[in-house]
């Protein structure tokens, strides 16, 4: 595994990672905004990066806007808006490709930068507020992405899973936000939004390439128009216990195969020492084609079209997801409840220790091969606080043994069970 590391400055209230390497062909850029996740900012928030790929000041039109990253030889742009813990997260990328396979005397990190710079901070602008066709138009494109969630009923289940097992926290909100506050979002209000966004996220930017830090901080002291007084840092989240009593939700839609859900609260998140061991319950569990959930709810049993479990490591919470026949209801909710109590009794086989071992091991080194999954692995000590490089990651997961396992087992706590079926009278 590569073992270079980060090197760290920042410049206007912006902190920056940069890590100077030849053996990409490319620089990756990766810009992150976070802010809490708040009922009342989160449809503004999510809104605005839609907007701002629309067009800026000097391509003021979303043709010429498109056109200048054909300019910068095919450059690839583009953004994501998600939640990590409780926090609301803007990421916006550039793949540019390395001047020195261009030949020449471009300068294509410099220009990707203004790029960048731009679409950040000089936005298109009519009477001083965002276009209004932007705004109307990617109001429409949110509400669309919002709707096909509820059409994708798998999609769907899971949301509202989290929404019932966290409806007194900011992680029940979506990451792009509610389609009843989209219709009354305005530009001169969203404006407000963004302005108020620009001055108060937590922005970190890293840079992976040939390049160097003080190249980076020079680049963002000329092209970055940022005004920001204070720099944000992510505060560290402990984990909800909740209630002791599992709380059961069954919902009725017009559907044909059911969606059967879990939510575990657990109090190892990223920033803990046995988070080693709290990904190998994962694993083992629901996270591969060898687990527990997939071997003995779907294949053995043949409940379940697919039995899977997630781990979010910031929030502290994992989730279970199955579709299943809709009768076999009570007998998939016992297997999998059979399954948890494995996990707390130890029965672990040496074959599931040593099959997950190999699959988390395989995706730490294969992430070491691609720049934006090096950044995003190094973005997670930016939000959880704590220094852990993938190498050391890699040899606690080495380290970790049943007994581990079946310790952080008994951290994981049933919460909530949520069934999706149809509308027909039991």
């Amino acid at each position: 595994m590569n073992t270079a590391e980060f090197e760290r400055g920042s410049r206007k209230q912006l902190r920056i990672h940069v890590l100077p390497t030849t053996r990409f062909k490319t620089f990756a850029i990766s810009l992150y905004a976070g802010v809490p996740l708040r009922e009342d900012t989160v449809t503004q928030t999510a809104l605005i990066p839609f907007v701002l790929r629309r067009g800026t000041e000097s391509y003021p039109e979303t043709t010429q806007f498109r056109e200048q990253l054909e300019h910068l030889y095919g450059a690839g742009f583009g953004f994501d808006v998600y939640k990590r813990g409780d926090y609301q997260i803007v990421q916006f990328r550039m793949d540019t490709i390395n001047d020195s396979f261009v030949g020449g005397e471009e300068q294509l990190l410099d220009r990707s930068f203004a790029f960048l710079g731009e679409v950040l901070t000089k936005p298109a602008q009519e009477n001083g507020h965002f276009k209004a066709a932007y705004v109307h138009a990617e109001r429409e494109t949110v509400r669309k992405k919002l709707e096909s969630i509820v059409n994708d009923k798998m999609r769907y289940a899971a949301e509202r899973c989290i929404e019932e097992m966290c409806k007194n926290e900011p992680y029940r909100l979506h990451p792009l936000g509610e389609r009843k506050v989209l219709p009354a979002i305005e530009p001169a209000e969203l404006t407000t939004a963004y302005r108020n966004w620009l001055g108060t996220a937590s922005m970190d930017l890293y840079v992976v390439g040939d390049t160097t830090l003080e190249e980076v901080e020079e680049l963002v002291e000329r092209h970055f128009s940022l005004e920001r007084t204070v720099s944000s840092d992510y505060q560290a989240q402990k984990a909800v216990r909740g209630n002791q009593d599992v709380n059961t939700v069954i919902e009725k839609l017009n559907i044909g195969q059911g969606k059967l859900n879990m939510g575990l609260r657990t109090s190892i998140t990223y920033g803990d020492d046995n988070y080693a061991a709290a990904l190998l319950y994962n694993g083992i569990l629901g996270g591969y084609p060898h687990s527990k959930l997939f071997v003995n709810v779907r294949e053995k049993e043949s409940l379940a079209y697919y039995a899977s479990s997630r781990y979010d490591g910031h929030k502290g919470i994992a989730t279970i997801q199955s579709g299943i026949e809709i009768p076999h209801y009570e007998k998939a909710v016992a297997i999998i409840k059979q399954q948890l109590e494995e996990m707390r009794s130890g029965n672990i086989t040496d074959l599931e220790m040593s099959q997950t071992k190999a699959m988390i091991r395989n995706l730490l080194k294969e992430m070491q091969d691609a720049a934006f999954e090096i950044i995003a692995y190094d973005f997670n000590r930016q939000l959880s606080g704590k220094e852990r490089t993938p190498e050391e990651l890699l040899a606690q997961i080495e380290q970790v043994t049943k007994q581990d396992v079946r310790e952080a087992a008994e951290q994981f706590r049933l919460d909530t069970i949520y069934f999706l079926r149809d509308e027909k009278e039991e």
